[in-house]
């Protein structure tokens, strides 16, 4: 009788000691990431998930952020239910007229190529929105899909309600304090990106798509790929303001990481109303992506016990 409390009790003290080592190491990558964020000299907010173990370590996930181009991605994703649905299929051709290309100013390949204006695939428009990340295509997408209460409705369809698509880029580049009307809170950006990873609101063939044009997407080279090893899998979505009087509203990435072990690490760093240059502001997200690749990547008696 005695040996088994005894074994109890060595069990319970194991367990004890486990979890206060792994809050007491999640503490520290808190830690490290509000002082990474201090480089920003503006507002930062973090939310880390591992969707396979729910691990979650964050930092101010609650605050309201300007998305900038991260909203593209909800908008892809909206659109290609209503492929699934087959209300719009990606062959069908659309007319994206010279009214309605963005100004100079904004990202637009699409305009550099046609000023005239030009006729492409929705798919086309599609990866231009996401992976180029480009301005005209997702106000072509934005009025496709039926407006931004349809996107608003696709997002609720999902139980994320901390993600509001409200304007289009346009609008947009009127005012600099329109951008805070498509906002996001970190930790609703990552229950957006656990619906993708789940396969929820897609069929497999658009979700697939859509992963394939975020992972092949060149925009944010030194934001959360900056300091991963080479060969990483990051799927993700940049989102970036312009910058006046030395203030930048918006410099922003999300996505998927693959971690050595084969889970998907979701991230979301939003930078807002930050005074650093811009090497600054990447450096900050490429910082806290290696310091949680570190972190869920290399062994510790803190996370895996004796």
């Amino acid at each position: 009788m005695c040996i088994k409390i005894l074994q109890t009790l060595s069990v319970f003290i194991f367990c004890c000691t486990f979890t206060f080592a792994q809050t007491s190491s999640k503490e520290n990558l808190r830690g490290q990431i509000e002082k990474i964020a201090r480089e920003a000299k503006g507002r930062v907010g973090v939310s880390l998930t591992v969707l396979e173990t729910n691990e979650v370590v964050a930092f101010n996930p609650k605050q309201q952020f300007p998305m900038q181009s991260v909203y593209k991605f909800p908008i892809g994703m909206a659109v290609l239910q209503k492929v699934d649905q087959g209300v719009l299929k990606l062959d069908q051709l659309i007319r994206v007229e010279k009214s309605d290309l963005v100004p100079a100013g904004l990202r637009s390949p699409i305009r550099d190529k046609n000023p005239q204006g030009v006729s492409m695939s929705l798919r086309e428009l599609l990866r231009y929105s996401v992976s180029e990340s480009d301005g005209t295509a997702c106000d072509v997408l934005l009025r496709v899909v039926g407006g931004a209460q349809v996107v608003t409705q696709y997002l609720r369809s999902l139980d994320v309600n901390g993600v509001i698509v409200a304007t289009t880029e346009k609008e947009m580049a009127t005012n600099e304090f329109v951008q805070y009307r498509n906002w996001a809170k970190p930790q609703s950006m990552i229950a957006l990106l656990r619906a993708f990873q789940e396969g929820r609101g897609l069929s497999p063939s658009s979700r697939e798509l859509l992963l394939q044009w975020m992972i092949e997407s060149p925009t944010g080279l030194r934001r959360l790929k900056g300091l991963l090893p080479a060969g990483t899998i990051v799927a993700h979505k940049t989102g970036t303001s312009g910058t006046r009087r030395g203030l930048t509203r918006a410099t922003n990435d999300v996505g998927l990481i693959t971690l050595p072990d084969g889970k998907h690490l979701a991230i979301a760093v939003f930078v807002s109303d930050s005074m650093a240059d811009e090497t600054v502001r990447e450096a900050v997200i490429a910082k806290i992506a290696k310091a949680a690749w570190d972190f869920w990547s290399i062994p510790s008696k803190a996370q895996t016990g004796p």
